[in-house]
C-alpha cells in the first residue's frame, strides 16, 4: 500500500516518547511540521553529559544537512524559552539513517522484507523483545517472522505497533548493499562521503547527516554550531 505525501505528512506516530522526551516532542513537533518536516523521535541520553537528540525527516524519508541546520536554528530559541530540560544539555538534530526507528505505520510498510528489532512496552506472546523479518502490516499491527521461535511455536507474530516501546530497522549487509546499489550514501546524501567498496566498512557510518548544536543553560554565550569531520571530531564553523 502506497502512502501519498499528504497522508504521510498528517500521519500520526504510533510509537511515542514518555517523560521528559515527551515534553520535548510536544514543543518540537509544531516547529518541525512548520518547516515541512515530520518528527521521527526524541531521545534523551545521559552519557557524556546530557544529549537531547531530535530525529526528523521529510515525508519521503530524506533529510539533508541543510534541513538539519534550518531546523536547529528554528528550534533552538523555542527550546530556550520553553526550557523543558532542567540541566545543561547538548541538542543534536539528526536524520534517521539506515538503522532507523519505525514509528508510523507507513514506516513499517516501507520496510517490509527487512529485518527489524522490536521491544514491546506491553508483552506479546509472552515476550517483550523480537527480531525477525517484517512481513507487512495489518491495520495498526505489524506481522513479523521471528528469527528464533520455540519448537512447535508459530514463528510469525502479530504485534500492535502502539504497544511497542521501540522498533527499528536492523543494520544488515543486505540493507547496506541495497542502499549502495541505489546510489545512496550511508550518511543519507549521495556524495557526502566517498563510498566504501565493502558494505561492512560503512557500519560505523550509518547515521545520516546530522547537525549538532552545543547548548549549556548555565552559559549565556551563543551556541556553538558544528559538524563532525571525517574522524568524528567536531569541525568548528569559520568564525567560531
Amino acid at each position: 500500500m502506497q502512502t501519498t505525501d499528504t497522508q504521510a505528512e498528517s500521519e500520526p506516530r504510533l510509537i511515542v516518547e514518555q517523560g521528559a522526551a515527551a515534553r520535548v516532542a510536544a514543543i518540537a513537533e509544531p516547529v518541525i511540521e512548520g518547516l515541512g518536516l515530520r518528527l521521527v523521535r526524541v531521545k534523551i541520553s545521559g552519557l557524556s553529559g546530557c544529549t537531547v537528540q531530535i530525529m526528523a525527516e521529510r515525508s519521503d524519508g530524506t533529510m539533508t544537512i541543510e534541513d538539519c541546520e534550518t531546523l536547529s536554528r528554528a528550534l533552538s530559541p523555542v527550546l530556550d524559552v520553553a526550557d523543558p530540560i532542567e540541566r545543561a544539555y547538548r541538542l543534536e538534530i539528526s536524520s534517521p539513517g539506515l538503522d532507523r526507528p519505525l514509528v508510523r505505520r507507513s514506516d513499517f510498510e516501507r520496510h517490509t522484507g527487512h529485518t527489524i528489532k522490536v521491544e514491546m512496552a506491553i508483552a506479546a506472546a509472552g515476550r517483550r523483545r523480537f527480531r525477525g523479518s517484517l512481513i507487512g502490516t495489518e491495520g495498526d499491527r505489524a506481522r513479523l517472522r521471528c528469527d528464533q521461535a520455540a519448537p512447535g511455536k508459530d514463528p510469525e507474530v502479530l504485534l500492535p505497533i502502539g504497544d511497542m516501546a521501540e522498533a527499528k530497522v536492523a543494520l544488515t549487509d543486505t540493507l547496506i548493499s541495497e542502499s549502495l546499489k541505489r546510489g545512496e550514501s550511508p550518511l543519507g546524501e549521495a556524495g557526502d562521503e566517498e563510498q566504501p567498496n565493502n558494505p561492512k566498512d560503512v557500519r560505523k557510518h550509518t547515521r545520516a547527516p546530522w547537525h549538532d548544536t552545543r547548548r549549556n543553560r548555565a552559559d549565556q554565550s551563543r551556541a556553538k554550531e558544528f559538524r563532525p569531520d571525517g574522524t568524528g571530531r567536531a569541525a568548528q564553523h569559520e568564525g567560531d
